[in-house]
């Protein structure tokens, strides 16, 4: 009896051994199946991926699986970083590594998987450190390490580090490489990297890249190709950016057909910097509207795979995490608001900056031309009139040329022509010609002081200017003093010119100086730099002294 109990017990120990170990098979089995399935989904960008490797964990628990939790969770980590869930990803490979040995075979991964993280949130430092862990385990292939150099060649020339990151790519052995889409993209950060180290000019660097181009879109590889557009977008952006919003609208279409909001916003970036300004505006909502979207999308992302992974746990663990997703989706969008404010209010001054500025163009180009057109007809037209009336010798003939002058100098104005009638004869002998004519049998001019040493040194523009005040002050006098002696002398002292000017006219009172014609001459003095003062308190008729600095 007491034998046949114990063959019993042993019987229903057996059934119960072989019971637990059909159901760890069927839990490993369930868990190994679900574990592909969520690779395979992770492959084609597909988010329940996540869900299938929760699963897989589920069972894996079971189980005490630790080594396949671990490799699950790295793979759900990748998905998380696909999805712009970045901290979250971080949470999940950090539970991963609790679990890990130091001889764990998927160990070299967590690293790589963290150093991508680090890569794409723009810590370089940090990624590079992650990367030479990776680096300094077992890897599982000579494929994977080539790919984590090449991960850490990015990270070192978006450091600017372009000499280490070089020497990192053109120590690995392409040859043996049969990964096609791994060796162009090896081969494009090469040629890249050298352009960046000014080690090749653009017209070097774009050739070699265009023709990996090709390669790549041969080999349908268009996550590679996306790459190799940004890089002749970046090549091509100083120097010819016609040609760098080409390469960014191409790099913007491969995004679309890679489903890759991230890689669309960057080619809108680079679209926005090179394409026209009249474009801006337009680029830039699509910008906003693109970018507030993948924050849409990230945080979305991020409270599913929070609810996948917590659906079990606390309801107060639950909704503290919400509450603290909800804050920093918060502070995100108030900082992006802010800065998108300061950017349209930047945009908004600048743009009134450059009409002011336009403006202001248009304003100094009409006075600039009304008085040329003062300086050369009115005033030529009445020296002309001078003459005719004062000189009895003067022809018609003389006349006609006079007129035709003044008609030639009033058409080179719209042409903008240099004035280069000083250099056709000594500039004292312009003066005293110029004095000259306004002498007649009722006006007697005087001149002293005119000697050439007088001008020696003086910009051209001064003495046009000069020319112009000495007309003026001729013109005044002719018109509205009723003198009949007119003298002007110069004098030249430690490098300041004196202009002395006498008439014994019925003077100017000081009030409506301004108003006589003179405020032109007033300007010009003030255009040399120089000085003029008016004497109106003489018995009789008007003094007027000019001096200005010779340089």
């Amino acid at each position: 009896m007491i034998r046949n109990l114990l063959f019993s017990l042993f019987s229903l120990c057996l059934i119960a051994s072989c019971r637990d170990t059909l159901e760890t098979n069927s839990n490993t089995a369930k868990a190994d199946k679900l574990y592909e399935e969520g690779v395979n989904l992770l492959e084609k960008n597909d988010v329940k991926s996540y869900l299938k490797l929760q699963e897989a964990i589920g069972y894996y628990s079971k189980e005490n699986d630790f080594s396949n939790i671990s490799k699950s969770l790295i793979v759900q980590a990748n998905a998380q970083k696909n999805r712009g869930d970045f901290l979250g990803a971080e949470s999940t490979l950090v539970e991963a590594l609790k679990m890990m040995k130091d001889d764990d075979e998927s160990l070299y991964a967590l690293y790589d998987t963290m150093g991508n993280l680090k890569l794409n949130q723009n810590q370089y430092f940090q990624a590079i450190q992650w990367y030479e862990k990776a680096l300094s385990v077992m890897i599982e292939s000579e494929e994977k390490r080539l790919s984590i150099l090449n991960n850490k060649s990015v990270a070192e020339y978006k450091l600017g580090k372009y000499k280490q990151a070089l020497d990192i790519l053109q120590k690995i052995d392409l040859s043996s490489l049969s990964n096609l889409n791994l060796k162009n993209r090896i081969k494009d950060n090469i040629e890249y990297i050298k352009w960046l180290d000014n080690n090749s000019n653009n017209a070097e660097a774009q050739n070699s890249i265009e023709k990996i181009l090709k390669l790549k879109l041969e080999n349908n590889d268009f996550w590679g190709a996306n790459s190799s557009y940004s890089h002749l977008a970046e090549i091509n952006k100083k120097n010819n950016p016609e040609k760098s919003l080409y390469y960014a609208n191409k790099m913007l279409e491969i995004a679309k057909k890679n489903k890759s909001p991230e890689d669309r916003l960057e080619a809108m970036e680079k679209i926005i910097y090179v394409d026209r300004p009249v474009n801006t505006i337009r680029h830039f909502q699509i910008y906003k509207k693109l970018s507030d979207s993948i924050q849409t999308s990230r945080n979305d992302y991020t409270n599913k795979f929070a609810f996948i992974k917590y659906e079990n746990t606390k309801v107060k663990a639950e909704k503290a995490e919400k509450e603290n997703q909800l804050l920093t989706l918060s502070l995100v969008l108030a900082t992006f608001v802010a800065v998108f404010i300061v950017v349209v209010l930047l945009y908004k001054k600048r743009q009134k900056q450059l009409e002011q500025e336009k403006e202001l163009e248009v304003k100094n180009t009409q006075l600039k031309l009304s008085k040329k057109v003062h300086d050369v007809v009115a005033n030529g037209i009445y020296q002309v009139m001078t003459k005719i009336e004062n000189q009895e010798s003067f022809s018609k003939d003389e006349a006609l040329d006079e007129l035709e002058f003044v008609y030639e100098k009033s058409r080179d104005i719209s042409y903008e022509k240099t004035d280069l009638t000083n250099n056709e004869k000594n500039f004292n002998e312009k003066i005293s010609e110029l004095i000259g004519s306004f002498n007649n049998d009722t006006v007697k001019t005087y001149l002293a002081g005119n000697d050439a040493s007088i001008w020696k040194g003086l910009q051209e523009s001064t003495l046009t200017e000069v020319y112009q005040i000495v007309r003026e002050l001729l013109v005044n006098m002719k018109k509205h003093s009723r003198a009949d002696r007119v003298v002007f002398r110069f004098e030249r002292e430690n490098e300041l010119i004196k202009i002395y000017y006498t008439d014994n006219g019925i003077g100017i009172p000081g009030n409506i100086i301004y108003k006589n014609g003179l405020s032109s001459t007033v300007s010009r003095i003030e255009t040399i730099e120089g000085e003029i003062i008016f004497d109106t308190k003489t018995e009789k008729g008007l003094k007027i002294n000019i001096s200005f600095p010779v340089s």
